[in-house]
Order: C-alpha cells, then sequence, then structure tokens
C-alpha cells in the first residue's frame, strides 16, 4: 500500500510560484522537500528569445495528473505538486513547477527528477518561440495525441 500523496496536478494559466508548491506538499514527517521551477529564458539554440507562449491539448490536464499519480504510486511516502503554465509567458516566469516532499532526501530528489522528465516527455504542452530575428519555432510537438 502506498502512503503517496498528490496534492496538485494542474495546467493552469495563471503564475505559477515555487512557494505555493513547497507549502502543499510539506508536512512534519517531510525530511526533504525539492522543488524545481522551469524558467522562461531569453535564449534557445543560440538565438534570443523575444517572446514565448505555451498551449496544451484539452488532456493536458488529465495527463499531468496521471504522470502524478504514476510517480506517487512508484515513491511510496510521497507528496506531489505540480504545475504547466500556458498562455503568454515573460522571461523570468515560471513554466513548470514541481515540488516532491519526502522523510528521505533521496526519495525526495529521484521522484522530483522522475516527474520532471516525465511531464515534459508526456504532457501535451506546446511552446511557441518568436526569437529576435523573426523566426519562430514550435517545441515540443511529438507529444501531441494521436
Amino acid at each position: 500500500m502506498s502512503t503517496s500523496e498528490v496534492v496538485a496536478a494542474t495546467v493552469s494559466d495563471s503564475a505559477l510560484d515555487t512557494e505555493t508548491a513547497y507549502t502543499g506538499v510539506w508536512t512534519p514527517e517531510a525530511g526533504a522537500v525539492v522543488t524545481f521551477s522551469g524558467i522562461v529564458r531569453n535564449h534557445d539554440g543560440g538565438k534570443d528569445v523575444r517572446s514565448l507562449g505555451y498551449s496544451a491539448h484539452p488532456t493536458a490536464t488529465a495527463v499531468i495528473s496521471a504522470v502524478a499519480a504514476r510517480i506517487a504510486a512508484k515513491y511510496d511516502g510521497v507528496r506531489i505538486w505540480a504545475a504547466h503554465r500556458t498562455g503568454p509567458l515573460e522571461i523570468g516566469d515560471a513554466a513548470l513547477v514541481a515540488a516532491v516532499a519526502s522523510a528521505h532526501r533521496g526519495t525526495a530528489f529521484a521522484a522530483c527528477s522522475e516527474l520532471v522528465d516525465t511531464v515534459k516527455a508526456e504532457v501535451p504542452i506546446w511552446k511557441e518561440q518568436v526569437f529576435a530575428d523573426g523566426t519562430v519555432e514550435w517545441v515540443g510537438v511529438s507529444n501531441a495525441p494521436a
């Protein structure tokens, strides 16, 4: 029997922050809370990024919830919080925030790392980057539902 819990797993157009994630997962039993914040940067692939936005398939919330549940089932005793942002974002905004609490740091680090990697690989969210030279690139289209 797993004693893990998914506190939150969502896709939202609202601003994200690690403090909310941390507060959501921490309990007095937690000896470790690992947080991750994927921040919008001003460059990619050697090019300056002027703006970007994220779009999500209607199933994205269900998929991120399923991913979080799978990670919770794999790592006993963890509490998980994960959210991905959609819409237009500015340089410095958080696009993906995750937190995992556990009694021990090794479990928290492993679960958080796997959570972030799996969200990025499986959740149908696409990033449109507009570069300073006027070119546009879509990222993540390989995880589109059939």
